[in-house]
């Protein structure tokens, strides 16, 4: 549907960070920078949960442990001076799949530069929707090529009782900088779905619509059917399920030469939670490259169908001239019949006024 006040001509491809564009954690650099030994903080991380509720916590959020648990190594000084300025640094370390970032520019320029698609202002953003460190993707590689990232971030310095008097004046001081002390914004596997919403609606483009305020779907800046949500793996099935439910594309990839890491993502395939299924390859010639790009080119060329059914559904017809009456002129003409032709041939003149006889008791 064209017929809100967003034109809907943007593709918009959703990306997973984690063991989707990277072959391994984002955190790997950073474990290396201060000599911790990731195995063991994952297991660590792993067995919070179990630990907690031994102590008496009924709830536990999987998806934020180890985010307290980087923030307990900071307290013990074993990430010494971590600071958000450090995390982004950090970030222009971390390794992604062959082909990028240079595939989310291609895949941008193939549509917006096809004349076809450029008449309608079509155009394709990439956005990354990820549970993992918010300035370590701006520090990233990538960072240049996508239009929004959500993950999570901490905050520096925590506002103590009474700072709106500013009573911690150093708080308003753009140049401070600290170590992280706490949770600012926090993006779980749920979540990523309220990301998805935003997107749809605009809300990271215009702060004045709210993610949760009704918006009829005709009037959303990207409708899901516009969408491709890619990610690696089970814990993003309910971003899977929102885009495959309102008529976006799902895929799902795995670690090239990782047998255990193909039976997840197929298994996701047969249960219907994707729609397609590669390696992450993002080179010229790859089976996934190959899918992203025929997605978004059968996405825009329906966006160029639907624009331009409902213009011609918008304009009528051009003014034509009325021709009701040429015929009755016309039987007033008398027409010649050859003497030889009377056994065969009738007075043209006398069947055009039978005609308008019969007319004239139709209409009345």
């Amino acid at each position: 549907m064209v017929n809100g006040f967003f034109t809907q001509n943007v593709v918009a491809i959703i990306w997973d960070f984690d063991k989707t564009l990277t072959p391994t954690y984002m955190q790997t650099p950073l474990f290396k920078k201060f000599g911790v030994d990731e195995k063991t903080f994952w297991a660590e991380t792993n067995a919070l949960g179990a630990f907690y509720r031994d102590r008496g916590m009924q709830n536990v959020s999987r998806d934020t442990l180890y985010l307290n648990h980087m923030l307990t190594y900071v307290r013990r000084g074993i990430f010494k001076g971590l600071s958000n300025k450090m995390l982004k640094e950090i970030g222009a370390e971390i390794e992604f799949y062959e082909g990028l970032p240079e595939f989310l520019s291609e895949v941008k320029t193939q549509v917006e530069s096809n004349p076809d698609f450029a008449k309608h202002g079509i155009t394709v953003e990439n956005y990354v929707v990820s549970t993992g460190l918010r300035q370590m993707i701006m520090g990233s590689k990538v960072a240049p090529y996508v239009e929004g990232v959500w993950a999570c971030e901490f905050f520096e310095e925590a506002a103590e009782p009474g700072y709106l008097e500013k009573r911690q004046p150093h708080l308003f001081n753009k140049g401070t900088e600290g170590e992280i002390s706490g949770l600012g914004y926090v993006i779980d596997n749920t979540s990523k779905t309220r990301a998805l919403f935003e997107i749809s609606k605009g809300s990271n483009k215009h702060a004045e619509i709210d993610v949760n305020a009704f918006l009829a779907t005709e009037d959303r800046r990207v409708p899901f059917q516009n969408m491709i949500y890619i990610a690696d793996g089970p814990s993003d099935i309910p971003a899977f399920s929102i885009v495959n439910h309102y008529g976006g594309r799902t895929f799902a990839v795995y670690k090239p030469g990782k047998l255990d890491q193909f039976i997840q993502v197929d298994k996701l395939q047969k249960q219907n939670r994707v729609q397609g299924i590669g390696e992450a390859s993002y080179v010229k010639g790859a089976l996934t490259s190959f899918w992203i790009t025929n997605a978004v080119q059968e996405i825009a060329a329906r966006i160029v169908t639907d624009r331009e059914a409902a213009l011609r559904e918008r304009v009528g017809s051009a003014p034509q001239h009325i021709l009701s009456d040429i015929s009755e002129q016309k039987a007033r003409v008398p027409v010649a019949v050859s003497q030889g032709d009377t056994g065969t041939k009738k007075n043209v003149v006398a069947d055009a006024k039978n005609a308008l006889g019969e007319m004239r008791e139709a209409q009345n």
